[in-house]
């Protein structure tokens, strides 16, 4: 196999091709999981066949949500049945404490709904925010509704990648740069929007 830019983008050409829907289902599923493959590799050549008129934009959007949702709803839900047995057990080699624990479970009680939204968005935490949220026994329909909303921002926003530079490899790193930097930013804005609004919702109570 070609391990070039162009190699992995035509390799995952053929397989989104090859394996039509179910396949960016199953790609998203496990990418959204604790195996951190970057849904890019699977959205964005499927982008381009839209584009091209071999898939169809909403049925690949739902494949690809769908997916996302469900990988994220598999760690949360491993985290919620077993997270807390695993760490009162071993959680000395983790470094986290009884203590350290309540506090997470506590964070999560208090912010979970934007922990889980923003965490979806950004790249390197997207595949892991499940666990804490799992762990803290966060209320399940809250989860899986801020995981939608993310994974509907992100995965439009790679097919649209997709869809307007296709396989020009020379376009698609500064670009792809750029969609997760401003992903970044739009997260750090929502989380400074949240604090200063619990902090007059506080100074005001």
């Amino acid at each position: 196999m070609d391990f070039s830019l162009e190699g992995i983008i035509q390799f995952f050409l053929w397989f989104v091709e090859e394996a039509g829907y179910l396949g960016i289902f199953l790609m998203t599923l496990i990418e959204s999981t604790f195996i951190p493959i970057p849904s890019e590799v699977t959205m964005i050549p499927a982008g381009y066949l839209v584009q091209q008129g071999v898939l169809n934009g909403p049925l690949v959007l739902l494949s690809s949500v769908a997916g996302s949702v469900g990988g994220a709803y598999v760690n949360y839900w491993i985290a919620k049945h077993y997270g807390r047995q695993l760490f009162t057990k071993y959680g000395k080699f983790f470094m986290l404490s009884p203590e350290k624990l309540e506090k997470v479970e506590k964070y999560f009680v208090d912010h979970g709904a934007i922990s889980v939204f923003t965490g979806r968005l950004l790249p390197g935490i997207k595949h892991f925010i499940s666990f804490p949220a799992g762990l803290a026994q966060m209320p399940m329909r809250p989860f899986l509704l801020y995981c939608l909303l993310s994974g509907v921002i992100w995965m439009v926003l790679l097919l649209g990648l997709g869809f307007a530079i296709g396989q020009n490899e020379e376009m698609l790193k500064p670009y792809l740069i750029k969609v997760k930097e401003g992903l970044a930013i739009f997260a750090v804005v929502l989380i400074c929007g949240y604090l200063l609004r619990r902090y007059w919702k506080r100074r005001n109570a």
